[in-house]
């Protein structure tokens, strides 16, 4: 016989069989399936409002090249601005190799009216000075060869009444006005034109280039040319013009014109004579007829006085 443990330990197994066979036998439920979406997390990461760059662009701590801009580097300027007075000829003698130009400018008076216009009035000039080496390719005595006038016009040729910067030769109207004068054909006409970077200078003698900047501030620019500007109207004028031939005069016009008014006064006089003898022609032919007459009618009064003298007696 088992004892009472053995049969206690017994229907706990049986029981625990018992109750595996039944859960066992029972048909698994199919899981329901939720039909709301889920929720996402309260602290996701939120999404970029932009869709990311494209991997050409580059990241945004590479530095952006340097912009160049559109405009040339302006000149060097050979001669810094100047305080206190302006004086071209000491800008010019800074800059070395225009000693002839300066000779010039102070031989014909044009040094001392610049300085002068520059440090007494809002006036501006702008000034192309030849190079020394520019006087030197000229033909031998062309400069000793001219008048004082002719030296004073050919240094005004090389200078505007007004301040030319270098962004604004492209603007002028040609002829350009110099303080020569006149610009029409064969006077002083002088031609600017611009090519990129580069100004063109034209005289109708004379092509040359603008060279580099030798001073510049808001009432003088002086820029280098390498050939001096020759006008037309000194080194090749223009031939005058013949004057037109006289009419041809008349018979008595050419004898008046000719003696002058001596000969008109003469001529006068000798009319005057004619008229005068003309008259005392006629007086003297009239004094002769009234004498005649006086002869035949005296002794007829004579003969009547004594015939009625006659008869009464």
């Amino acid at each position: 016989m088992m004892t009472k443990p053995g049969v206690f330990s017994l229907q706990i197994l049986l029981l625990f069989l018992f109750h595996v066979i039944n859960t066992l036998a029972q048909p698994t439920a199919a899981p329901v399936q939720s039909t709301a979406a889920p929720t996402p997390p309260a602290n996701a990461p939120a999404k970029p409002a932009t869709a990311p760059s494209s991997p050409a662009t580059p990241p945004a701590s590479l530095a952006k090249p340097p912009i160049q801009s559109a405009k040339a580097p302006a000149q060097s300027v050979q001669v810094p601005v100047q305080k206190g007075s302006m004086d071209v000829t000491k800008i010019l003698a800074k800059a070395h190799g225009y000693t002839v130009f300066i000779r010039l400018l102070k031989s014909t008076g044009l040094a001392a009216q610049l300085y002068g216009q520059l440090n007494n009035s809002n006036n501006g000039f702008t000034i192309f000075a030849p190079t020394d080496s520019a006087f030197s390719n000229l033909k031998p005595g062309t400069i000793n060869s001219l008048s004082d006038l002719q030296k004073t016009q050919l240094i005004q040729f090389h200078i505007l009444n007004s301040v030319i910067g270098l962004s604004n030769f492209q603007t002028l109207s040609n002829p350009v006005p110099t303080e020569a004068g006149d610009t029409s054909a064969g006077e002083f006409p002088l031609n600017v034109t611009t090519a990129g970077n580069q100004v063109n200078i034209s005289t109708g003698l004379v092509n040359t280039t603008m060279g580099g900047t030798i001073y510049l501030d808001n009432h003088l620019a002086i820029y280098r040319v390498d050939s001096v500007l020759l006008p037309l109207d000194i080194f090749s004028p223009k031939p005058k013009k013949a004057a037109a031939p006289k009419p041809a005069l008349t018979e008595s016009n050419t004898t008046t014109a000719a003696d002058g008014p001596s000969a008109a006064a003469a001529a006068g006089a000798t009319d005057s004579a004619s008229t005068t003898d003309t008259d005392a022609a006629k007086v003297n032919v009239s004094g002769a007829v009234s004498l005649s007459t006086n002869k035949i009618l005296l002794p007829i009064g004579i003969a009547l006085v004594a015939f009625f003298v006659a008869k009464r007696t």
